[in-house]
């Protein structure tokens, strides 16, 4: 990785349904980093190298910003920098999850447009009932390898879903690539199944990976309407819809040989499995057991910052619920 790689990379956004990203400082503000760095370069020469990078401009980046502005944004996306530093130092397991666009399976229309003598004929119309089912692709996107693994589930997008794939992830890739690690930090959006607001996230962080594997999870969510600054959005989710763009997704094995077909010339790799867990929607958890969690909030943006420790008195009886029911094609 180049310096300017390092200086862009916390500040970087990306487009989920495409390879396209962004910065959110100038290149005149980038141009001093470097300098600081001990890498002096004038301004055009940055905006040189961002284009070489993949980096353009875009008229319309302001779109992507919450209708009002957080007061902690900035302070918020300041914390995660420094959490990755922390992380990165230690050598710690980092994390960027999210669910991508949720796909319907069978002669559907997908966006994009493939070299051929003529065109692929879809259904005209994409009704639910008429699909094989609804794809829903969790994704976790390993930092420190460029290493992506998405699980496609058939069922409600939830926070045990979301929770389950991860403590598969762990048990399955995880300690293997990371025998040494009792701490994980996982960046996340601030909204869906892995909601900060979320309960039954935190619980079942609690039950499935602290106390289970005996890990220490640190949890950092992006502000309300800036998922696109996620690293997993423009290092992973781009690179697969552009490998699928305008295929149309017939079969689950289809889809899975998709995702496992993605790669980029940084080196990324990605594994994927079906899921065929069902999961039911609108679960709750009671004050009595949020007291039971071993749960600590940041001292900044408490909201979107908080790490689990495992519960000593637990750790031994907490099994996660099972999660033995991937299927890999």
């Amino acid at each position: 990785m180049t310096v300017l790689q390092e200086v862009v990379e916390p500040v970087t956004a990306g487009d989920p349904m495409s390879e396209q990203k962004w910065v959110r400082v100038s290149p005149r503000e980038l141009s001093r980093e470097l300098g600081a760095a001990g890498h002096p370069a004038s301004p055009p020469t940055v905006r040189r190298l961002l284009d070489d990078l993949g980096y353009r401009l875009h008229a319309n980046t302001k779109q992507l910003e919450p209708r009002a502005g957080h007061p902690d944004r900035d302070r918020q996306f300041q914390s995660i920098a420094q959490q990755r530093q922390a992380f990165t130092t230690a050598g710690h397991p980092q994390l960027s999850i999210d669910t991508k666009k949720k796909e319907l399976i069978g002669a559907f229309k997908n966006g994009g447009r493939v070299w051929s003598q003529t065109a692929e004929a879809v259904n005209a119309h994409d009704f639910p009932q008429d699909a094989l089912g609804r794809a829903v692709p969790y994704g976790i996107y390993d930092l420190t390898h460029n290493r992506g693994t998405v699980y496609v589930g058939q069922s409600a997008d939830t926070p045990r879903f979301a929770v389950e794939m991860l403590a598969r992830w762990w048990e399955s890739e995880g300690q293997t690539v990371f025998p040494a690690a009792s701490e994980l930090l996982i960046l996340a959006d601030a909204g869906g199944s892995n909601s900060a607001r979320s309960r039954v996230w935190k619980s079942q962080l609690q039950a499935q990976l602290c106390d289970h594997f005996g890990l220490t999870v640190t949890v950092c969510h992006y502000p309300t309407g800036c998922s696109k600054w996620n690293p997993i959005e423009h290092r992973l989710f781009g690179p697969i819809s552009s490998n699928w763009a305008g295929q149309p997704l017939h079969s689950w094995e289809t889809m899975l040989g998709y995702l496992r077909g993605t790669k980029t010339e940084t080196g990324l790799t990605v594994r994927a499995a079906l899921h065929e867990g069902l999961y039911k929607t609108g679960e709750s958890v009671s004050d009595a057991d949020m007291a039971t969690l071993n749960l600590e909030r940041h001292a900044i943006c408490p909201t979107w910052n908080y790490t689990l420790r495992p519960r000593p008195t637990l750790s031994s009886d907490a099994v996660p619920t099972d999660v033995s029911r991937e299927l890999v094609l």
